[in-house]
């Protein structure tokens, strides 16, 4: 009797994109799991690489790799870098993106990260908007036991 195919996880970052390889006799197949996204609203401004004119936009939907950047106007184009500027804990941060897709409210961006402090800034950013939910649920349970 045959063995199932041999699967193997190689995690990029913890929260990342995870590479995973089955292996049947010589053929390989690898699949890319995106990164767990988490929904946010959070004002940013961007320009285009090289650009005086600065637009505003929303960052939603964010993971380690990328976000959606919602935004009007602005004539912005697939592989067109940016630079975003955003505030994190009271400082203003600024990190390099790429655009991988467009459609009519905005595009998807991948995340540039030329050092480890970049990957930080957004994992920080992550983690703050992650902390303020379970802060305003601590709130709201609170509130609702001293009412009921």
């Amino acid at each position: 009797m045959g063995r199932g195919p041999l699967i193997f996880v190689q995690p990029f970052r913890k929260d990342s994109i995870a590479i995973i390889s089955t292996r049947r006799s010589n053929v390989e197949d690898t699949v890319k799991v995106p990164a767990p996204r988490t929904p946010l609203n959070l004002e940013v401004s961007f320009k285009r690489n090289y650009a005086r004119e600065e637009t505003i936009g929303t960052l939603k939907n964010i993971s380690i790799t990328g976000a959606f950047l919602e935004f009007s106007g602005g004539d912005v184009r697939t592989n067109e870098k940016l630079n975003l500027f955003f505030v994190v804990a009271g400082r203003e941060r600024k990190i390099a993106a790429q655009v991988i897709w467009i459609n009519s409210a905005g595009v998807g961006i991948k995340f540039m990260p030329t050092n480890n402090r970049d990957v930080q800034i957004v994992d920080d950013l992550i983690y703050f908007v992650e902390n303020g939910r379970t802060e305003a649920r601590s709130v709201m349970d609170s509130i609702f036991k001293k009412v009921g």
